[in-house]
């Protein structure tokens, strides 16, 4: 859809007649095209993506960038790069498309990615994103681009983007602890859905991505057996835990002040019953926030 919308960039512009012509989102080329394809070179793609996301230093000219790739080529292939984007200041979007393990099993191995947000804790100025939905999607970009462009500040938001087709919810009305839904998904963590009040037993589901789509058919599977499902979406994990990691830290060197809490503790922490932790990820990013879910948790991850 952005190719007629921006346009590729071709320095001597378009000279033949594509065969989408006809059609709404067609393939277009010209000189001032804002949309740079460099083929399977993500080495030679992220190093224009570092020259655009300093640009702001460089040139005094701030622009906004954004790299599409299939997410197993980012972090594993050339984190390097990204670890040097870092070093170097960057600003920048960084959108792996085709996450998870099970999102393209078609071509084997290659697809199957589920360790980038875990890959992308290790470097402190990458902010690594899972939305289920497209509103967090939308929330998450705005807030990027606030905090970079707006508030002046060093960072990289890496994204998940994933393969399904699936209808996309509207943003719930309710809070979460006290907290609007935009709000909480910028937090990392929010209620997505409530449990029946008319199930004598139920059971918290946190979920992300994809796999959210199932977390939601598990509602009416579970209602079978009178079993109530609570449902929560889990947009950055990653994020839970340096918080949570932070606010354990300020407290052993406090130990005379009230104990710090977390976001992830406070909606978590106060709960005796199952939690079940579900996404397109290996269990290894779940443990990141186990250890704040009170009751017993059940991680599944995509391990394998």
């Amino acid at each position: 859809a952005f190719f007629h919308e921006f346009k590729i960039h071709a320095p001597f512009g378009q000279h033949y007649t594509p065969v989408d012509h006809d059609i709404l989102m067609k393939y277009s080329e010209a000189p001032d095209g804002q949309i740079l394809q460099e083929g399977i070179s993500e080495a030679g793609a992220l190093s224009t993506w570092i020259a655009c996301g300093t640009s702001y230093a460089s040139q005094g000219c701030p622009m906004l960038p954004f790299f599409i790739y299939y997410s197993m080529f980012g972090f594993q292939r050339v984190g390097d790069f990204i670890w040097q984007a870092a070093d170097a200041r960057s600003r920048g979007f960084l959108l792996g498309a085709t996450a998870g393990r099970t999102t393209l099993n078609g071509e084997g191995l290659q697809h199957q990615d589920g360790h980038s947000n875990l890959f992308a804790i290790s470097n402190p100025a990458c902010i690594a994103w899972d939305p289920a939905f497209a509103y967090e999607l939308a929330y998450i970009i705005e807030d990027g681009i606030y905090k970079m462009w707006g508030q002046d500040k060093d960072l990289i938001y890496y994204i998940s983007l994933y393969n399904e087709n699936h209808p996309m919810p509207e943003v719930p009305k309710h809070t979460t602890c006290g907290v609007s839904t935009k709000e909480a998904v910028l937090k990392g963590l929010y209620k997505f859905q409530e449990a029946p009040a008319d199930k004598a037993l139920s059971v918290r589901v946190i979920s992300s991505g994809s796999i959210m789509q199932q977390a939601l058919r598990a509602v009416d599977l579970l209602a079978e057996f009178g079993v109530g499902v609570e449902i929560w979406s889990a947009t950055n994990i990653g994020e839970l835990n340096r918080e949570a990691f932070k606010a354990e830290r300020y407290s052993r060197l406090h130990p005379m002040e009230p104990k710090k809490s977390s976001w992830v503790n406070d909606c978590l922490g106060d709960y005796d019953g199952v939690t079940v932790i579900s996404s397109d990820n290996i269990s290894q990013y779940h443990q990141l926030i186990e250890k704040y879910c009170g009751g017993d948790v059940v991680n599944l991850g995509t391990d394998g």
